[in-house]
């Protein structure tokens, strides 16, 4: 009877093979994310930095997932505002609303919780 040894896999499937943080496929290095979106290296790290593209430098490494990225192109034009611009706008925007003081009151008594922890 012959043995049989089981021999990695090569080629393109190792590429999608699940881990236990999802396929390898849905994570894009920094040379790969910027060949998909087809920019040089420096413009995603700068769309980053501008917080206009979603990715995470992680040990000194850029890792971006392929969602987010898809969903950033499908998302419109650069023009737009980014997150954390769109985030600033808001801040305050509600601090002299005279009625906000008594939508939180409410809010807090629904809960049958005190306006200020401890109070």
């Amino acid at each position: 009877m012959a043995s049989t040894t089981k021999r990695p896999r090569t080629g393109a499937a190792t590429s999608s093979v699940g881990t236990a943080n999802g396929p390898v496929a849905d994570v894009f290095t920094l040379t790969e994310a910027a060949a998909y979106l087809r920019f040089p290296e420096a413009t995603v790290i700068e769309l980053v930095q501008s917080q206009q593209l979603p990715g995470r430098s992680i040990g000194g490494e850029w890792r971006f997932l392929k969602s987010a990225i898809q969903h950033w192109l499908a998302a419109g034009p650069s023009g737009s505002p980014s997150r954390k611009e769109a985030q600033m706008a808001l801040a305050g925007k509600y601090q002299d609303d005279p009625d906000l003081t008594r939508i939180c009151r409410e809010a807090y008594e629904q809960r049958g919780r005190a306006m200020v922890e401890g109070a």
